[in-house]
C-alpha cells in the first residue's frame, strides 16, 4: 500500500500533521519506536489518574483559532498553572508577583516591592561597574541585573544549575534576557488568554488527531530505513535531525530528564500540581502531583491515592530520551549545517522539537501545522 505521507513520530507535530492531511483526503501512516502513541504527551493511567509519563504538559495559547481547534478534538478543562517554589522548606509563589515579594520581604504594596528590587538591581550594576563589566557576561550577572540578589539566590540559581548541569556563571546570559515580574497578586504562570488540559488526559487528544490514519508502534525507522522510505511519497520526520543524516557533522547535544513515579496512599500529597525545588541541595528539580491537573477542590479527595513524579535533569547520552536542545553557539552552528541539508530535501518535511532543534510549547506546534495546510504548502 502506498501512502501520501509517512509520519515518523506520533507526538503533537506528527499527530496534528496526520489530522490535517487526512482532512485533505491524504493517506497517512504514522510510525513510532515507542510501544505507545503520543510521544512525550503520552499519559499512563495509574489509580485512575492520567499520569504525564514524560513530564508535565500544560496547553496555553492566546490564539483562539488554535484553542477552538484542539477543543474540537477533545474538551479541555480549566486548569490554571500556578507553580510553587520550595527553597529549603520555605514556599514562594511563581511567577514572581506580589505574593512572592510579600513572602520574600514582607512588602505589601507594589511601590515597596519595586523599591526593593530596584535597590538590589542598582547594587548589582554598581558591582559590575566596579569590576569593569559593561554587559552581563553570563546568566548570573544577567539575573542579578533583572531581579536582584534575593530572588536570584533563592528562586533562580539552584534550580537553573540543576536544570543545565553547570554553574550559572558558565551559562550564557541570553537564556534569561527577561524574567517576568508582576506587581499584582496573580499566581497564574501564563499570560495567555486560554489554558487547560484535555479532559481525560492527552491520549484523548492524540487519539482524536490520529483518527483515520494508519498507525504502527514499536517501529524504528532507522532499522529498516530503505523500506520505510519506499512506502510513501513524502516523509514527515519529527525525530533528531542529526540522526536522520547519520551524524555526518557530529552529534547535537541535549539535556534530558529522568522521572521517578510513585503511588502514595494519600489523596493529597502537596496540594498543588507543580512544586519546584529551587535549592541546589535537593537533587530533583520539581515534584508533579498529577491528579491536580484534572481534579479541583473537594474532587481531589474522590480518589484515595495520588501519584507523584520527581524530575531529575541530567546530561543526555546515547540511549536516553532527548528533551531540551542546548542552544549555545557550537550547537547552533552544528544544527545550521544539518538545516542546510534539510532545506534541499524535496520529499522530506522536518518538524517539531527534535527535527528543528528548538524548544517548543505545544500551541505553536499546532499553529505551525495549521498554517502549513492553510497556506497550501
Amino acid at each position: 500500500m502506498k501512502y501520501d505521507y509517512l509520519i515518523v513520530g506520533s507526538g503533537l507535530y506528527g499527530a496534528t500533521f496526520a489530522h490535517f492531511a487526512g482532512q485533505e483526503g491524504k493517506r497517512c501512516l504514522v510510525i513510532d519506536k515507542r510501544p505507545q502513541l503520543g510521544g512525550n504527551l503520552y499519559c499512563k493511567d495509574v489509580e485512575g489518574i492520567p499520569v504525564h509519563w514524560y513530564g508535565a504538559h500544560i496547553f496555553h495559547t492566546s490564539n483562539k483559532e488554535v484553542w477552538d481547534f484542539v477543543n474540537s478534538i477533545v474538551p479541555f478543562n480549566r486548569y490554571t498553572n500556578s507553580p510553587v517554589a520550595n527553597y529549603k522548606g520555605t514556599l514562594y509563589n511563581l511567577p514572581f508577583n506580589m505574593n512572592t515579594f510579600y513572602q520574600m520581604w514582607g512588602v505589601t504594596t507594589p511601590e515597596a516591592a519595586k523599591a526593593k528590587i530596584e535597590q538590589q538591581r542598582a547594587a548589582a550594576q554598581a558591582a559590575m561597574r566596579e569590576a569593569g563589566v559593561t554587559e552581563p557576561r553570563n546568566l548570573e550577572e544577567q539575573a542579578l541585573l533583572l531581579v536582584g540578589q534575593d530572588i536570584y539566590e533563592k528562586l533562580i540559581k539552584g534550580y537553573t544549575q540543576k536544570q543545565w548541569g553547570r554553574p550559572c556563571t558558565e551559562l550564557p546570559a541570553f537564556i534569561i534576557r527577561r524574567l517576568p515580574v508582576r506587581f499584582v497578586y496573580d499566581n497564574n504562570y501564563f499570560n495567555d488568554a486560554f489554558q487547560g488540559i484535555p479532559i481525560g488526559g492527552y491520549n484523548k487528544l492524540i487519539e482524536g488527531l490520529l483518527k483515520g490514519a494508519d498507525t504502527r508502534t514499536g517501529v524504528d525507522f532507522f532499522k529498516d530505513r530503505a523500506y520505510w522510505e519506499g512506502v510513501a511519497d513524502t516523509i514527515v520526520f519529527t525525530g533528531k535531525i542529526d540522526e536522520f543524516y547519520g551524524y555526518r557533522f557530529g552529534k547535537l547535544n541535549y539535556r534530558t530528564v529522568r522521572f521517578e513515579h510513585e503511588v502514595l496512599d494519600t489523596p493529597n500529597f502537596q496540594g498543588n500540581a507543580v512544586i519546584n525545588y529551587t535549592d541546589a541541595g535537593t537533587p530533583y528539580t520539581r515534584v508533579i502531583e498529577h491528579k491536580h491537573f484534572e481534579l479541583f477542590g473537594p474532587a481531589v479527595y474522590d480518589r484515595p491515592k495520588t501519584v507523584v513524579s520527581r524530575e531529575y535533569s541530567t546530561e543526555w547520552k546515547d540511549g536516553m530520551e532527548p528533551y531540551y536542545p542546548v542552544n549555545d553557539e557550537a550547537n547552533t552552528q552544528l544544527y545550521l549545517q544539518y538545516k542546510a541539508l534539510a532545506d534541499q530535501e524535496e520529499s522530506v518535511i522536518f518538524g517539531g522539537r527534535l527535527a528543528e532543534y528548538r524548544y517548543y510549547d505545544m500551541a505553536p506546534i499546532v499553529e505551525q501545522v495549521m498554517k502549513r495546510f492553510q497556506d497550501g504548502e
